[in-house]
């Protein structure tokens, strides 16, 4: 061949590979489709191969293959490279990968602009973070989203993290046409453990097919949400791949025909599509297991070795030993590097645990079964009567104890696996250094399980025992350190965690379940995405860690203990139920009635307290709970209240409320006023789960997010808040789970009724104050949360009536710590009683007469004394008196009259006569000698007396002459006549 020709072919082959690609077209009616060549967009040329029936539909090559387009055959992949056949695979999150995107709103519709909703989440998105990508933290709602076309039927597969309930996770699939795959109708992922992968798949159609991994933050508080974190997304049923992919940055192959890479060993590196690693020379660089490129180690500081203590020997001695923390990265040659210090330094070992005992070794061994020690005398049996007390308290930590382990996690990278996450220092334990400051610090502690003592044995009390730990935390960063529980292996929930540092403090656990729990502390310096080692000062220390009622314990004490009856030695029985252990006999006595029995103390009367006012004990005198049966004394008046109509669940949605960026939320609350035999019949549970109802009743004690108590609350986000499809159910918790008692009065046990809470109730009728306690503390709430209910009596709220919480205090409480409630109800009214009602008598009709009665108004009471039914009695008619009264009140006016008219018709001839006596005798021309010239006029009567008569009234007068005219206010004057003085 000429050197023409050469030129000619090696251009028409170049010509071939830079001008034009070949693809496929759309699968026809038949399942057939054609090869058809395609110009690349910036090339100009002509003549492309025609057209030529291309494989069937549903070809597809196998793992490490892919298909060659110009000969339309399978071809293993090179070295450097791989690929899944008929999928797709995203493990390099150094950038947003080709075809997924980004969409952030502020999807709150209740308020503000939508421009201003867009405008404050234009920064929010998922971010890249190299080996995986991370969600947003913000209250924003950012959804990645990837779209592929699938021949036929296939699945999508990927690793996630997701351990903050206060962001939604959802994924989901839309069809072209913007509706949901059936595939993906339970849509809420799992929550993972802290510091856990977990893994989600979902089987997808033919067709096209947009996936959607979508975060809503919620954000209560100031508290910054954890982000979720997805790697390795995996789409399976691509019909075909035309080329392979090369290995990442830290990653290999070296086979042709390879479905995956391998990364790179420890002080390696590799760069993109590599064969193989490259080794770094390790006196001047290091490179973490997957790296990219090789790091200059820097000159060593006291932040890269750290200090532990040897085992104890025979001497009782421990040495200090200083180590590098591993993997050494730094150089002790240079200018200003610090060397490692000597080790060798001896100390006094500290003694050993309580329960244990040094048996001239250099370890502390157990007390065997029923003996005890205090940690640095012998193991001695529990004298008669009395059994050990089992439980662990270590408080020295020369060695991590049996029951105890400790690790390194990154959710990264696998840097710090190996590690020891805490180390012991003497008198507490510490984080370590870890492999940078992201890293998760792990300490377990596992226990099989609890029982109470074996005299109380059949109690069935809310508590079975209790962990307490003393700690503080010493940063200078945003460091936080988790408290963990894990029941039965199944799930790890954060119980509690604390932010910056703390003071040293102690923190107590109740465990009110017989299970197996794995209890587990995590301490983070940072949560960011940054391999950085700036803060290995930041440390968290815990100083002792005591558990009681631990089933495979130690005993540092004894406790007393029943025995049989019949049995002669220090056998211990278990009492029976709500019984305590009697001083004088050593033997099992029941509670008295109304008390109950005390997990911590059960020996002796005072073992069992009293319990409340307004309550009594359940069977087992294991806790106290009201029969919804109340009285009340007051002025020698007795009010009886009874409600048990109200012994159903109450519930209370009180809101809305905002965030700091506007989304809306309620607070939901159920209430078990009483009754029920003291069963906790409040139910509060999150609906992020893709457990269901049924699932969870039957599995309610071991269901993390289940919550039964006599008060408890969760946090309502309504549908059109965030765009969900139904409103969405998360933090619940438990605002009470101890009744103490019922009362008129307004304090019980430390809590008080704050009377301006709310307006004074409109009837006379006393309130009743329910209170109620939390076993458990928080960190704002050191003696737990309480809770009062005040029921009243309300005669116009029929039935259940109604509950409310403060208008002052939307959420039911101002400080967090007590929750106040009002509940309305006529069935809140006292029992009515004989003073609640009156009779009204009717009128005598033919004989009879009704007598009625009729409830006060306004009634102010229900049921109890039932009104009596109407009366009727005989009675005499008014008719025959009626008449006979009528004629002697006639006769009687009648002679009234007549007397009257007569006594004054005598009368005026009296005072005629006087007033004629009177002017004769005042007269200038008649003198007394001569009376008997005027003093009688010719005619008239010669009397020989005359009455003078004081002025009287009519009545008087009349009076005066009834009698006679001998009362002592007449004056009688005597006056002789003429003839009677000649004589």
């Amino acid at each position: 061949m000429v050197e023409e020709d050469k030129c000619f072919i090696q251009r028409l082959s170049w010509k071939n590979i830079t001008d034009y690609h070949f693809e496929y077209t759309e699968c026809d009616s038949s399942g057939s489709r054609w090869r058809v060549a395609v110009p690349n967009p910036s090339a100009e040329c002509s003549g492309l191969p025609d057209p030529v029936k291309g494989k069937e539909c549903t070809f597809s090559c196998a793992s490490g293959e892919y298909l060659e387009m110009k000969n339309q055959v399978c071809s293993k992949c090179a070295e450097g490279t791989y690929s899944l056949g008929s999928g797709i695979k995203f493990d390099e999150w150094d950038e947003l990968p080709a075809g997924f995107s980004n969409v952030a709103t502020f999807m709150d519709t209740a308020v503000g602009s939508a421009e201003n909703k867009a405008n404050s989440c234009n920064n929010s998105s998922w971010t890249p973070r190299g080996n995986y990508i991370e969600s947003n933290r913000d209250d924003c709602t950012v959804s990645l989203i990837y779209a592929v076309h699938l021949k036929k039927s296939g699945s999508v597969f990927f690793e996630y993290q997701y351990i903050d309930n206060n962001i939604f996770f959802e994924f989901f699939i839309q069809n072209d046409q913007c509706k949901e795959m059936e595939s993906t109708a339970d849509k809420w992922v799992k929550l993972t453990d802290n510091g856990e992968w977990g893994s989600h798949s979902v089987t997808l159609k033919s067709g096209s097919n947009i996936l959607y991994w979508r975060t809503t933050g919620i954000l209560m508080g100031s508290k910054v949400v954890k982000p979720v974190l997805v790697k390795n997304i995996t789409i399976e049923g691509v019909a075909y791949t035309s080329e392979c992919f090369p290995c990442k940055p830290g990653t290999y192959s070296d086979k042709p025909g390879s479905s995956g890479c391998q990364e790179c060993p420890r002080n390696t590196y590799s760069e993109k599509g590599a064969k193989e690693c490259t080794k770094c020379k390790e006196e001047i660089y290091y490179a973490e297991e997957g790296s990219s490129a090789c790091i200059e180690r820097p000159p060593c500081t006291n932040k890269d070795f750290f200090q532990i203590h040897t085992p104890c020997d025979k001497e009782g001695k421990t040495q200090i030993m200083y180590k590098w923390i591993e993997p050494k990265i730094c150089r002790e040659d240079l200018p200003d590097a610090l060397t490692l210090p000597p080790s060798g330094e001896r100390k006094e070992c500290p003694p050993c645990n309580p329960g244990f005992y040094s048996n001239a070794s250099s370890s502390c061994t157990p007390c065997p079964q029923g003996t005890f020690s205090d940690g640095t005398q012998e193991c001695k049996a529990c004298p008669a009567g009395t059994e050990p007390a089992l439980g662990f308290e270590y408080k020295w930590w020369n060695i991590l104890p049996s029951n105890m382990k400790t690790s390194c996690f990154n959710v990264g990278n696998s840097k710090c696996d190996g590690m020891n996450g805490w180390e012991v220092a003497g008198d507490h334990i510490q984080s370590g250094a870890g492999g940078s400051d992201n890293d998760y610090l792990i300490l377990n502690l596992h226990i099989p399980g609890f029982k109470p003592p074996t005299s109380v044995t059949g109690a069935s009390g809310s508590e079975l025992g209790r962990i307490t730990f003393v700690f503080e935390t010493i940063c200078s960063a945003d460091c936080v350190l988790y408290f963990m529980a894990d029941i039965n292996r199944k799930n790890t929930n954060v119980v509690e965690s604390w932010e910056r540092s703390k003071e040293k403090q102690s923190y107590t656990h109740v465990i009110s379940k017989n299970a197996s729990f794995t209890f587990t502390w995590a301490f983070q310096r940072i949560n960011e995405g940054q391999d950085s080692r700036q803060f290995i000062n930041d440390v968290a220390k815990i100083y002792s860690i005591t558990v009681t009622n631990a089933v495979d314990g130690v005993a540092s004490s004894c406790r007393a203990c029943a025995l049989g009856s019949e049995q002669s030695g220090s056998s211990c029985v278990p009492c029976p139920v709500g019984h305590y252990i009697e001083k004088e006999t050593s033997q099992c006595k029941e509670c008295p009635a109304n008390t109950f029995l005390s997990i911590h103390q059960v020996y002796g009367r005072e073992a069992c307290i009293p319990c409340g006012p307004g309550s009594k004990s359940t069977k087992d005198h294991s806790a106290c709970f009201s029969d919804c049966l109340v009285s009340y004394v007051k002025d020698n008046q007795t009010l009886s209240y009874d409600f048990s109509n109200l012994s159903q669940v109450g519930s209370l949605m009180s809101g809305p409320s905002f965030t700091s960026r506007g989304t809306k939320f309620f607070h939901f609350f159920n209430i078990s006023l009483c009754g029920n035999e003291g069963k906790k019949m409040a139910i509060c549970t999150d609906n992020i789960t893709d457990v269901t109802l049924k699932d969870m009743v039957a599995e309610s004690e071991d269901f993390s997010n289940f919550v039964g108590a006599f008060v408890c609350q969760s946090t309502i986000i309504p549908s059109d808040s965030k765009g969900f499809r139904t409103a969405l159910a998360l933090q619940s918790n438990s605002l009470a789970d101890r009744f103490l008692g019922a009362t008129v009065e307004t304090a019980l046990e430390n809590i008080s009724v704050k009377t301006d809470m709310f307006p004074p109730s409109p009837s006379k009728v006393p309130d009743v104050h329910f209170f109620y306690k939390s076993s458990t503390a928080t960190t704002s709430c050191e003696d737990g949360r309480a809770t009062v209910v005040t029921v009243r009596c309300n005669p116009n709220k029929p039935d259940q009536g109604e509950l409310s919480v403060p208008s002052s205090c939307p959420a039911g409480t101002c400080d967090g710590c007590t929750f106040y409630f009002v509940w309305e109800s006529a069935e809140a009214c006292p029992l009515c009683t004989e003073q609640d009602y009156h009779e009204i008598e009717g009128a005598c009709k033919k004989g009879f007469q009704e007598t009625l009665y009729v409830w006060n108004e306004p009634k102010h009471c229900i049921r109890g004394v039932p009104l009596p039914e109407k009366r009727t009695s005989t009675c005499e008619t008014v008719d025959f008196w009626l008449k006979v009264g009528a004629g002697v009140g006639a006769f009687t006016a009648v002679l009234l009259i007549a007397l009257t008219c007569y006594f004054w018709k005598k009368n005026q001839k009296l005072e005629y006569k006087y007033s004629k006596l009177v002017m004769t005798a005042n007269s200038k021309e008649c003198e007394l000698p001569a009376a008997d010239s005027c003093a009688i006029m010719e005619g008239e009567d010669n009397e020989e007396e005359i009455v003078y008569s004081n002025k009287q009234s009519l009545l008087g007068k009349l009076k005066s002459l009834a009698t006679k005219e001998k009362e002592d206010h007449f004056e009688s004057v005597q006056l002789k006549s003429s003839r009677s003085q000649n004589i």
